[in-house]
């Protein structure tokens, strides 16, 4: 009986582990979403159909986390009513950095999913890792060493030009 027990009790931690990192994944959507509000609002008119189709596909994303969430027997987090930015975003410049950043904070999210799941869950998190790395390399102009692995990544290089 300890042998059902212990399985027991290691696929319910196994279950736990998932649900709070689809739940971490399901809030990075949420702040993505509100992020894309932001990064539409000020993107220069030629990134505007790149902001709206990301927008799109981060809300796609959300919705499907809910369900995820369901699935695993858990209550969806709600959205926030707004989210603090990492900066503030006045130009367009600011607003392609934000959405630099919200992509690779979505693609460590979704890295963590794909340890923690199984099966079609870690495969759909897997391509959305590798969606929010493209779109983070189309921001940024190129691509990092490990996506949504900021602790493999090689250290940023110093901008060029001063922040103000």
């Amino acid at each position: 009986m300890s042998g059902s027990q212990s399985s027991w009790s290691s696929g319910e931690a196994a279950a736990s582990v998932e649900l709070k990192a689809v739940q971490a994944a399901l809030r990075a959507e949420h702040a993505a979403v509100y992020g894309y509000g932001v990064v539409g609002g000020k993107v220069g008119e030629e990134r505007q159909a790149e902001a709206q189709a990301a927008y799109d596909a981060h809300r796609a994303r959300r919705d499907g986390l809910v369900r995820a969430v369901r699935d695993l027997d858990g209550k969806p987090e709600s959205a926030a009513a707004a989210y603090a930015l990492p900066f503030p975003v006045t130009d367009a410049d600011a607003a392609v950095r934000l959405a630099v950043e919200l992509e690779e904070r979505v693609a460590g999210v979704y890295s963590d999913v794909v340890r923690a799941a199984e099966g079609a869950r870690r495969r759909d998190a897997a391509q959305a890792l590798r969606e929010a790395a493209v779109r983070a390399a189309r921001w940024r102009g190129g691509s990092v060493a490990f996506p949504g692995l900021a602790e493999r990544a090689a250290p940023a290089a110093a901008p060029t030009t001063p922040r103000t």
